[in-house]
């Protein structure tokens, strides 16, 4: 168990590394001057904004070779200085992420857990129901094969628009203050109601596909077969299948948390949530590199230690892992 822990440790860490450097990289390709586009928005004469851009330059180290940029920028990162964000000068981007990640963790881990419990049951339960099967199989091929945003737009202008159900922008109302009340707490699920109901469905459509199938297999194989000969209840026929179903299921969890993750993002945007998405939008549009390097690194880390705790996860819930492993010790 050790032994595996410290080889995933090191393929996680090796990971980190490499998506890290990635993050730095990325906004360094892009077209333009964060120093350039921050002193944009104020109004000075030449002599002053040329002073200003040589001395914000020397501020943000942009004035320094590539290569003691990157470095600084690993120093920084280890001491948890994620530098000053050039669009919303001089707050530092550490504190303008706080403020984001409490809404991405109401909005993603709700849609992530409810979408593949509820679509594991019910793509379990369509399996042995035909009637639900005619329905489940079509909706959910639908649900799976829609783009998050085209899905976002489409229930904000039925539910928001037409039927003027739930808001469509923003957390809360403009008009109300954060405070701890009934009313505010409504207020905020009414404006997070439609940003899940757009990632639940979409993720729950290809959980219940990928569960029905895999149902389907379990109960045709040999080992089912050989049960129901021994006379075994179909209820414990039906248990041990969906157990043996799962554990794809859970993998697949893992592998998808990419896509999760980045079906937020566009639907923050969709909505104007004020989570990651829309900020990292926000600091696209104004080339801040240390804001988006921010938010980047904010969904290497969640995807990562998510896919750490899914593998520890397995090992726990699957017998035959912990077993190989014992063997591979000795």
């Amino acid at each position: 168990m050790r032994r595996y822990l410290q080889r995933k440790l090191l393929i996680y860490g090796l990971t980190f590394f490499l998506a890290v450097t990635i993050d730095w990289l990325i906004p360094r390709f892009m077209p333009g001057d964060p120093v350039l586009n921050m002193l944009s928005r104020s109004s000075t004469n030449a002599d002053a904004a040329r002073a200003m851009y040589d001395y914000f330059t020397r501020i943000f180290g942009f004035d320094l070779p590539v290569w003691q940029q990157y470095l600084n920028f690993w120093g920084s990162l280890l001491k948890g200085d994620l530098g000053i964000s050039t669009y919303l000068f001089p707050k530092p981007v550490t504190t303008v992420l706080m403020r984001a990640v409490p809404y991405d963790a109401i909005l993603l881990l709700p849609a992530i857990l409810l979408s593949w419990i509820a679509g594991n049951k019910f793509g379990a339960y369509a399996a042995r129901t035909k009637g639900l099967d005619n329905t489940i199989l079509p909706i959910g091929y639908i649900l799976t094969a829609t783009p998050y945003m085209w899905l976002a737009i489409l229930l904000a202008w039925v539910l928001g628009i037409v039927f003027d159900i739930f808001p469509i922008s923003g957390a809360y109302s403009y008009t109300m203050q954060p405070h701890l009340s009934w009313l505010f707490i409504f207020d905020i699920i009414k404006h997070w109601f439609l940003p899940f109901l757009s990632l639940f469905l979409v993720q729950f459509g290809g959980w219940a596909i990928g569960m029905r199938n895999m149902i389907i297999y379990e109960l045709e194989a040999e080992h089912s077969r050989y049960l129901e000969a021994l006379g075994a209840p179909q209820s414990l026929i039906r248990k041990y299948a969906y157990r043996n179903a799962l554990l794809p299921q859970l993998t697949g969890l893992a592998l998808q948390l990419g896509v999760i993750v980045a079906g937020a993002l566009v639907t923050e945007v969709v909505f104007s949530y004020p989570g990651i998405g829309y900020l990292l939008l926000a600091a696209i549009q104004n080339q801040d590199y240390f804001l988006i390097q921010g938010c980047f690194l904010f969904i290497i880390i969640g995807v990562l230690l998510a896919n750490f705790i899914i593998d520890i996860v397995y090992i726990i819930i699957d017998p035959r892992t912990r077993l190989g492993m014992q063997g591979g010790a000795e």
